[in-house]
């Protein structure tokens, strides 16, 4: 069994900004936590998962999603070995989480959490906000890309590439996909939408930008990326049946 992905997390400079863009965009509810700076997100979709919002410290955005795992040091050091890079080393908030985060070979980052830890509740129902359903990593080389998320955290795929569907094997959390981007990379998380074209537009309305897309799959998905106003990669789709 894979070890899961159960929450993502956006952050920025100015997370005021990024609180207004997702909650008028996806639908979100928010709900900061005390003493500020750091918002925990209730997609309201009924499925997928959950995250937060934060707040950077140096300026710096960040997109990514979190895998769960019982020995976050041990992870650390595996993804070490790998060829990752420590960021966050293993942290403890005491009666709230424990959380750490590695740089992928292209610098990509990730988090961990600590197994059983409250805030990777599952999204409440009654509400018609966006779920976040698929995670996605492009690496320059998808080859290494995959082989580094498959040893660490023993993800399977049938496929060969270049773009490895994957499933964690976890039963719970979300799958996703690990391929080669190129010039653009990224570790990033994907809201399913009811249509591309007019999130895109709001978007931009809102302060977003396109990344990249439309692109049609098949004859009823297609995908998209925006680029949020702190400058991160977000995904969106749509599958019409």
């Amino acid at each position: 069994m894979g070890n899961p992905v159960v929450y993502f997390e956006i952050g920025g400079a100015d997370d005021d900004t990024l609180r207004r863009f997702y909650s008028e965009l996806f639908g979100w509810g928010l709900e900061s936590l005390p003493p500020g700076g750091y918002t925990v997100v209730d997609t309201r979709a009924g499925a997928g998962i959950n995250g937060g919002i934060g707040r950077s410290s140096d300026g710096t955005p960040w997109s990514t999603f979190y895998v769960e795992a019982e020995d976050l040091q041990a992870v650390l050091d595996k993804a070490e070995s790998l060829g990752g890079k420590t960021v966050v080393p293993v942290t403890v908030i005491p009666n709230v989480v424990i959380w750490a985060m590695f740089s992928d070979p292209d610098g990509l980052l990730v988090g961990l959490y600590k197994s059983g830890d409250g805030m990777t509740n599952t999204p409440s129902t009654g509400g018609n906000g966006a779920p976040i359903d698929w995670f996605e990593v492009l690496g320059t080389d998808g080859n290494r890309t995959w082989a580094f998320y498959s040893e660490l955290f023993g993800w399977k795929s049938n496929g060969r590439g270049p773009y490895w569907l994957v499933d964690t094997g976890a039963g719970r959390g979300i799958n996703g996909g690990v391929g080669s981007g190129g010039d653009s990379t990224w570790a990033t998380v994907y809201a399913h939408v009811p249509d591309v074209d007019v999130t895109i537009n709001r978007s931009q309305g809102l302060g977003g930008m396109r990344e990249y897309g439309p692109n049609q799959v098949d004859d009823h998905m297609g995908t998209a990326a925006i680029l949020d106003p702190a400058g991160n990669v977000v995904g969106i789709y749509e599958h019409k049946h």
